[in-house]
């Protein structure tokens, strides 16, 4: 099944251009279609991919080399017609966790493109040749990636942190299922003080204009959360008319940056005595295992 494409650009409220490219034939929620994304800048570009259901892969494309990196590419098919299209080199495989729904593609990736890097903090990452942990760094091309440790969601989950050095222009990071744009992945394998951890003290302490590239399109039933956390928060209001305007026109809303992130997300909030109130705790970490059992469970209303 074919969607025509659409072509535009936005400014999206973070100073660069977003590029829209062809419209993805995969099936939403409520959109029959959803759009891939562009973000230039003059360092690096990342294009959103839509795979699956909700998911996200990133090309992550250095500017200066024409070296491209693919995060969780699920859907290979689709990473070598990106690569193609744009006229670069794929080189390395960034892995954020052993899911399926994000390293279910490796091994199919590695047949269609020889010669990848594939890295991952977990063994049980497919096509797995560069096994990482915390603050290990390597490059893309002239880009820098740094590898942040994020165990919760599962044991071996990674972050990646990619920067340009003398540019003025916005890091980027990948947070796969770990930090959702108004959110976090569930506790699967871990902790709520390993998620805290995760969230405050680590990603939470990156440049404020960090754009952040999640797993997921999980935006408004996050902000609809949110909301009943703090019904009086306005930025969580306007985030979330927003959202379901990007969401009707099949748009993604994604990237935030971690200052937003901090104005409308409950669980990178957990100081904020509006959500520890809500929780019935004043100590952050409880606050994040309350409203982790509490989003479990939540039934998303209908608007």
């Amino acid at each position: 099944m074919l969607f025509r494409s659409l072509t535009g650009v936005v400014t999206h409220g973070l100073g660069a251009a977003y590029k829209f490219g062809p419209a993805q034939a995969s099936a939403a929620l409520i959109h029959s279609s959803r759009k891939s994304l562009l973000v230039s800048q003059s360092s690096m570009k990342v294009e959103l991919l839509p795979a699956l259901t909700d998911n996200y892969m990133y090309l992550l494309i250095d500017e200066e080399t024409k070296e491209a990196a693919i995060v969780d590419p699920v859907e290979p098919q689709k990473v070598v017609e990106a690569v193609k299209k744009h006229g670069v080199k794929l080189t390395t495989v960034l892995t954020t966790h052993h899911h399926w729904d994000h390293a279910g593609g490796n091994e199919k990736m590695v047949k269609l493109v020889s010669g990848l890097n594939v890295y991952g903090g977990d063994s049980r990452v497919g096509a797995l040749n560069h096994k990482v942990t915390h603050h290990n760094t390597f490059k893309v091309g002239s880009l820098n990636v740094k590898c942040l440790f994020t165990p919760c969601h599962t044991s071996g989950h990674i972050c990646y942190f990619v920067t340009k050095e003398s540019s003025s222009e916005p890091p980027a990071v990948f947070t796969g299922d770990t930090l959702f744009i108004a959110g976090c992945g569930k506790f699967f394998e871990g902790t709520a003080d390993e998620m805290y951890k995760a969230l405050i003290e680590i990603l939470g302490r990156l440049p404020p204009e960090t754009r952040v590239y999640c797993g997921h399109e999980y935006t408004i039933n996050n902000l609809k959360f949110a909301r009943h956390v703090e019904p009086r928060n306005d930025a969580i209001k306007k985030k979330l008319a927003w959202a379901k305007d990007k969401y009707d026109k099949g748009e993604p809303t994604i990237p935030s940056t971690i200052a937003e992130e901090f104005t409308y997300n409950p669980f990178m909030r957990v100081r904020e005595k509006s959500v520890q109130e809500h929780a019935g705790h004043t100590d952050p970490v409880a606050t994040m295992g309350s409203i982790r059992k509490e989003k479990d469970n939540f039934r998303v209303p209908k608007n």
